[in-house]
């Protein structure tokens, strides 16, 4: 987090009322990486990260055992061969963690909405709309 970030966030903490910053302290800080990825695997989505998780440790064995085979080719054609399975298991691996940090990613950014719209409706809510 940025020093202009901790100003911001200063700022709007100076903004909130009493109980908006009940509220705040309610929910609490953002979690941590480690909380926020193990929360991939549950919800209604969570078979989708389960079977993406266990495409990406099948990649990775794919990739371990033919990039083995790479070393171990006797002909420069059986390299290659062996060679374009393991890049071809990475590149499945890489686009699988890439979904997972995407995904990550959008539900942090639907908590805050979620956050956005609880303020909105209690603002309205004080004003009497």
């Amino acid at each position: 987090m940025t020093g202009s970030d901790k100003e911001l966030d200063a700022m709007i903490a100076e903004a909130l009322d009493a109980e908006d910053r009940e509220l705040l302290d309610q929910f609490g800080e953002e979690p941590g990486y480690f909380a926020q990825a193990i929360g991939l695997f549950g919800g209604r989505l969570g078979w989708v990260t389960w079977t993406v998780y266990i495409v990406n440790i099948a990649a990775a064995g794919l990739a371990i055992w033919a990039g083995w085979h790479v070393f171990m080719a006797t002909t420069p054609l059986e390299a290659i061969r062996w060679g374009v399975a393991a890049l071809a298991a990475m590149q499945i691996g890489l686009f699988m963690k890439g979904f997972m940090g995407d995904q990550l990613l959008n539900n942090r950014v639907i908590r805050e909405v979620k956050r956005l719209e609880l303020q909105l409706v209690r603002s309205q809510a004080r004003q009497g709309v």
